[in-house]
């Protein structure tokens, strides 16, 4: 049981000490063993090499391009866009501790309070889970859940699986939604910014799913963010409805039933993407678990980087119908540049089945071993692409065929053919130079020829964009760098001589970001708390300053190979030249070192005070905000 005088930050620092960061990461992110480290794709850039670094011995994140980085609260906070709290509560029950009993404190009232936004992300989530609350009751109504129901049971839903995806109903109604959340005193606008409610011209509000299954959109923690709607009568229009897009919903970057399935793809190496729920929903009933679905729109380049950081391997699983060749077609694109083996699986011409969709072979006898079949007889989707080529051009002239050749090139430089690493690059112009039958010379003469930017339109971002700009992790001087030394391992404090500690208080340090830094790793040491790299993190809460001391931690491990002689060496030679720098600039009247003197003395009696535990104690100056806390 937790003291009674247990505070928060006693909270994080016992979530943090049951959490194994490496384990974390890699339920989110595919990671290989590197010496002392584990490195993958990082999630928080568009990343095509492997730049995300996981520190077991230090129990932080690193990434080298973009600058992301922290402890397991950090990481857990910036992937699921949670607030302090949330995340805290999130991996407690993943750990199995018990958090102190926490009152909210009181609101603020004053211009801050009323100029806070009215909708934030919890109160979405809130409005999304008495949506859901109300969806799975309809489904068991007698009167309003029967047409839904019928359609479960003609598309042979188990009732696992409608439990396991929590599959509901809207009623045939205007306003079934709205008249429950009146009825509770829930305020609307969360529902009405979640696109679940919807305001009337005229005055007044609306439900936005009326007589459909409701299908719920989960995150990969499997919290409901949006909702997808089937109509349940064949004059309704659209077919399929989706939520609108919010706060918590990106459609490009979301697919459906990932929560369900990233366990299976983390641990099989490969996705496999269907085109709609049934067929997702299908493949998972009949055993097959590592398959998701797109939600109604074509892949993006987003959706592509979300499987990238999960698998090797991706099956793109398409209708044999003209829509989903067409469909194949675009998703080649949209994978061109990443870092995966990908294959076309096409129900059309596959020799096994005359089956439209993946549902309805699976419906079919053996269907669960032809689809496998399928799935293993998939085509390279480069070789896929090529020999659509060669199928279109055939029959054509001279001319028309060099002309759709020289197209494909053009197509494929705009998807940054030019870009690729080496080998594959060679590898994809000889296959070009091979259905053109010319010299691979020709086909680079071509691409340098060909338009060199990337095409937007398949979101597929340049290497590089996206990234976080902020201050570099790297340290520019001595004294930065003995401050890195520090962070990466604190208890260096106690070596360090009494009359250059003034080296590493906050004051020495121009930067602000650096002086928030130098303030987590002061306080510890007066407040006499555990020195560790993660005791020191644990007191920063501002997200850039957690980025660059993780990425100070982080450069000094790489440089001493994590060898505890050479940090301490490291350690104390810049200590040394620091000081004499700092004397050198003071003797010729520079700003740097004139209060030195004054600031070692304050350091010592504040250290003096702490130790004596008396009135003085208590007068020690606070951090910065942002700096220490929960």
């Amino acid at each position: 049981m937790p003291s009674p005088t247990a505070g928060p930050n006693d909270d994080k620092q016992r979530v943090l000490d049951a959490t194994d960061i490496v384990r974390l990461v890699g339920e989110h992110v595919s990671l290989k063993k590197k010496g002392r480290e584990w490195v993958g794709l990082c999630c928080f850039h568009d990343d095509h090499n492997p730049s995300m670094y996981v520190v077991p011995s230090k129990q932080i994140f690193h990434c080298f391009v973009c600058g992301a980085g922290g402890d397991a609260l950090r990481f857990v906070m910036d992937y699921h866009k949670m607030g302090f709290r949330e995340a805290l509560t999130y991996l407690a029950e993943r750990a199995g501790v018990a958090l102190t009993p926490w009152k909210p404190a009181a609101r603020p009232s004053g211009p801050s309070a009323e100029d806070a936004p009215a909708v934030s992300r919890d109160t979405i989530l809130a409005a999304n889970r008495a949506a859901l609350e109300f969806f799975r009751v309809i489904l068991r109504h007698p009167e309003h859940g029967k047409e839904a129901r019928a359609f479960i049971e003609r598309r042979g839903l188990t009732p696992a699986v409608v439990e396991q995806f929590q599959i509901g109903a809207a009623p045939d109604r205007w306003d079934g939604l709205l008249q429950t959340a009146q009825h509770k005193g829930m305020d609307l606008r969360p529902f009405v910014a979640a696109g679940l409610i919807k305001s009337r011209e005229t005055g007044g509000h609306y439900d936005a799913l009326r007589h459909r299954a409701i299908f719920p959109i989960t995150d990969t923690l499997g919290r409901v963010i949006a909702f997808g709607g089937r109509r349940l009568r064949e004059e309704d229009d659209p077919k399929y409805l989706n939520s609108p897009e919010t706060v918590l919903f990106n459609k490009s970057a979301t697919l459906y039933a990932l929560g369900q399935a990233s366990a299976a793809i983390r641990s099989s190496g490969v996705a496999v993407v269907t085109e709609g729920y049934m067929d997702a929903i299908a493949c998972h009933q009949a055993g097959i678990t590592n398959v998701v679905a797109t939600l109604g729109t074509a892949l993006t380049g987003q959706s592509a980087r979300v499987l990238q950081r999960l698998c090797r391997e991706v099956v793109l699983l398409f209708d044999g119908d003209d829509a989903g060749q067409r469909a194949a077609d675009r998703a080649v694109e949209v994978f061109f540049s990443a870092a995966l083996d990908v294959k076309i699986a096409t129900l059309k011409g596959a020799g096994v089945t005359d089956a439209k969709d993946p549902d309805e072979l699976l419906k079919s006898p053996n269907g669960k071993q032809r689809l496998e079949r399928v799935l293993a007889e998939a085509t390279d989707a480069l070789t896929y692409r090529f020999d659509r080529l060669r199928q279109r051009t055939g029959s054509m002239g001279f001319s028309a065929r060099a002309a759709a050749v020289e197209e494909e090139i053009a197509r494929l430089s705009e998807l940054g053919l030019g870009n690729l690493p080496p080998v594959r690059q060679e590898m994809i112009v000889r296959r070009v130079a091979s259905l053109a039958g010319v010299e691979t010379g020709v086909v680079r003469a071509a691409m340098r020829s060909a338009p060199t930017r990337r095409a937007r339109e398949s979101g597929v971002a340049v290497e590089g964009e996206g990234s976080e700009g902020g201050r570099s992790s790297k340290p520019r001087t001595s004294g930065e760098l003995a401050l890195a030394c520090v962070v990466s391992d604190p208890s260096l404090l106690r070596e360090a001589p009494e009359e250059l500690v003034y080296l590493l208080a906050p004051e020495a340090f121009g930067d602000e970001v650096l002086k928030k830094v130098a303030a987590a790793v002061d306080g510890l040491r007066i407040m006499g708390q555990t020195l560790t790299t993660r005791s020191v993190l644990s007191g920063i809460d501002d997200p850039t300053v957690a980025r660059c001391a993780t990425g100070m931690a982080y450069e000094v491990t790489r440089m001493t190979s994590a060898s505890s002689g050479s940090l301490r060496e490291l350690f104390l030679d810049c200590l040394r030249k620091a000081d004499a720098e700092h004397r050198l600039e003071a003797a010729r009247g520079g700003p740097a070192g004139a209060d030195a003197p004054s600031l070692a003395a304050r350091l010592a009696a504040m250290a003096e005070a702490a130790r004596g535990g008396g009135t003085a104690a208590r007068r020690i100056p606070r951090p910065p905000p942002g700096v220490m806390g929960g």
